[in-house]
């Protein structure tokens, strides 16, 4: 997760210029990686003196945000310095993906990494909400079991969700059959039920296309790329647009619904309650029911190994889908821009039969003159790219942005004393 690392200006007081200089300094440290940091490093790349980063070291060494060991000789004269490292231990973010057909949990840790993870598969569609969000609360409680076996305790929960989602709540989610579902409030109760004892745990919720791209933007190795449209394939069709390194969410925080832009107007019924939407061609189900496929686990493995053999209906409907998604892709880039569309979901495995015809729409149809095909702006995801992690690290975002607030979910051990900054 990138950041702009500044001190803040003269005029804020002595707490916030303090509770932001530990945000700085655990961030360069976490951002140089493994065995990277010292002290002298982290001072010339924030802009602080060598005792005002010493003193916030101490600070968080003190609270279980970083650790140190080991020496590193610079070439230069005098004392080798210890080497500065985020813990392994302590606060973790919990991320969990409630989709159509499956549950997806996963706790991130302060660097960032993906520590334990559980994926079942559910059929979530037409069920009760509260039972949906009560199964997964479930596999969140258990996925925490093997969470606190290494020492990791969780600051919050973000649910990834398939469908516009605004203050906590799924306003619609067209193919689980949800409407003004209060997702926060119904996960947070059936977690805490799940987990007697513990206490409760603050949740958050943001469309699963989002977190997505998010994950793809911060893991997914896209540098120097910033702007970038990223969709996800699974049953229903997402979308996450990322500009200069940021969500664009629109005005009320629900852009991104390329799956139900329309193509042919008197197209199949859409669950929305349009007709034609791109969803209809190019989704999940859609690409098993044109290649002949029944929808069951393993049927878009299935589809991978029949497209892999030649199979003709296979070919065909991957194709099919690829033209319908460039035909959408090139109005998308057209009117927004981006440096690189990313296919994620099942897009991923599929891209050697989506790609080709995907690329040709581009070409033909996006007015710059800047596609062609095999250029590089058409990509697959990384696996890292996916809506739970992407959900597991917006939670440490808040923790790195304000490392004070969350000292009680680090380890146990006595805090140091640190002087004041200088």
């Amino acid at each position: 997760m990138k950041s702009n690392l500044a001190p803040l200006g003269p005029k804020a007081d002595k707490d916030t210029v303090r509770r932001s200089n530990l945000s700085l300094v655990l961030r360069a440290v976490r951002e140089e990686g493994a065995g990277g940091a010292t002290r002298a490093g982290v001072a010339a790349r924030v802009g602080l003196t060598r005792a005002a980063v010493s003193s916030l070291v101490e600070q968080l060494l003190g609270i279980g945000f970083l650790t140190e060991s080991g020496k590193t000789f610079s070439g230069q004269a005098g004392r080798p310095g210890t080497t500065l490292e985020v813990a392994r231990s302590g606060p973790a973010g919990l991320g969990v993906e409630i989709n159509i057909d499956y549950v997806s949990v996963c706790v991130v840790d302060l660097a960032g990494t993906d520590r334990v993870r559980r994926t079942e598969h559910l059929d979530n569609r037409g069920a009760p909400p509260a039972q949906v969000l009560a199964r997964a609360a479930g596999i969140a409680a258990r996925t925490l079991e093997s969470a606190r076996e290494q020492r990791l305790r969780p600051v919050a929960a973000a649910l990834a969700l398939p469908g516009l989602v605004s203050g906590g709540t799924v306003r619609q989610a067209p193919n689980l059959g949800w409407n003004r579902v209060p997702a926060e409030e119904l996960f947070a109760a059936a977690f805490a039920a799940a987990r007697p004892g513990h206490g409760a745990l603050a949740v958050r919720s943001e469309n699963e296309a989002n977190l997505a791209a998010l994950a793809e933007l911060w893991f997914g190795g896209l540098d120097p790329i910033r702007s970038f449209l990223h969709l996800t394939g699974e049953i229903g069709v997402g979308g996450a647009l990322v500009v200069d390194g940021e969500l664009l969410r629109g005005a009320h925080g629900f852009a991104g619904e390329i799956g139900h832009v329309v193509v042919e107007a008197g197209g199949p019924r859409c669950r929305c309650g349009s007709r034609g939407c791109l969803e209809q061609y190019a989704g999940q189900a859609a690409l098993l029911r044109a290649a002949g496929i029944d929808e069951s686990d393993g049927a878009v493995a299935e589809l991978e190994r029949r497209a892999r053999s030649g199979d003709e209906r296979a070919v065909a409907a991957l194709a099919r889908a690829g033209r319908m998604l460039g035909r959408v892709l090139s109005g998308a880039v057209n009117l927004l821009d981006p440096d690189a569309v990313v296919l994620g979901g099942i897009y991923r495995n599929l891209m050697p039969w989506l790609s080709p015809a995907v690329d040709e729409e581009l070409t033909g149809r996006v007015v710059s003159g800047l596609w062609s095909p095999g250029n590089g702006r058409l990509r697959a995801s990384s696996a890292a790219g996916d809506a739970a992690r992407g959900a597991a690290a917006l939670v440490m975002t808040e923790v790195l942005a304000d490392p004070v607030a969350y000292a009680g979910h680090a380890t146990g051990r006595p805090a140091r004393t640190a002087g004041p900054d200088r």
